[in-house]
């Protein structure tokens, strides 16, 4: 048995966050930074991307890129920058991602669109680009990661008008799945996340006004909002050796909330 120091340790291994810059995304960048790997994060604002990588050490410990991940210009040229850079990439957090809100009579058809474009389609088309640098990095006792950030939305039935990201983070789940079955040869785990509230911009509008944070908290049966630490906790298990034999997992991070709906 390995001790509890190293069980839970990525210390030298490469990572790419998409998104990293905020939100969740930079939780799990911030974690998987102070616990030893060196992390990518990218986004369409290079600037922030650049910003968070330099307050978190510089190029020894995260790089911040740009890609316009709305296209696939975007994402194979994310994906090609990374193979210019690296021969192996350890831990892939597909976390980039949008929502819509608008009732069903009026819901857009472009807004459809560009939900399922960047939520799905693009994290899809990432890690296909991505599998040659996952496989390299790969073993069998220690797999390379893919960890797809979906949502409690994914799993329950109801939408609260976001129709879109609730159908494009479903998909994201059952494409998790399946993936975790057609990589697991190459030695590449894939799980999901499944967040429920927590401080980031999507929430930005319940988050900030204080009666409508207590009514979402409410509605969780722990009775209050995600924080980074349970973000770190999550992503720092299934990137680590802890998580090594964990594959085609939804892991509600929701406080109960789906357990409850």
């Amino acid at each position: 048995m390995i001790g509890l120091d190293q069980l839970f340790s990525v210390a030298g291994k490469v990572a790419l966050v998409t998104g990293g810059g905020r939100g969740i995304g930079l939780m799990m960048t911030e974690a998987l930074v102070a616990s030893g790997a060196r992390v990518y994060i990218a986004s369409r604002k290079r600037e922030v991307c650049e910003k968070v990588a330099a307050r978190l050490g510089g190029a020894d410990h995260c790089i911040g890129l740009g890609a316009d991940l709305s296209t696939e210009g975007g994402v194979v040229g994310l994906a090609d920058e990374l193979k210019k850079r690296e021969d192996r990439l350890h831990i892939l957090v597909n976390n980039s991602g949008m929502a819509w809100g608008a009732p069903l009579e009026e819901f857009p058809w472009d807004a459809w669109n560009k939900v399922l474009e960047l939520n799905l389609t693009a994290p899809f088309v990432l890690t296909r680009e991505l599998v040659p640098l996952l496989a390299n990095a790969g073993t069998a006792d220690d797999p390379a990661r893919v960890i797809n950030i979906g949502s409690m939305l994914g799993t329950v039935t109801k939408s609260w008008t976001a129709y879109s990201y609730a159908a494009s983070k479903a998909g994201f789940h059952h494409i998790t799945r399946i993936l975790s079955n057609e990589l697991a040869s190459r030695h590449i785990t894939v799980n999901a996340i499944a967040p429920g509230p927590f401080d980031t911009e999507m929430m930005k509008q319940a988050a900030e006004d204080e009666a409508a944070r207590q009514i979402v908290a409410d509605g969780i049966p722990l009775k209050r909002w995600g924080s980074a630490e349970d973000a770190a906790g999550a992503v720092l298990f299934l990137c680590s050796r802890a998580g090594a034999y964990v594959s085609g997992a939804v892991v509600p991070l929701d406080g109960g909330a789906t357990a409850k709906s």
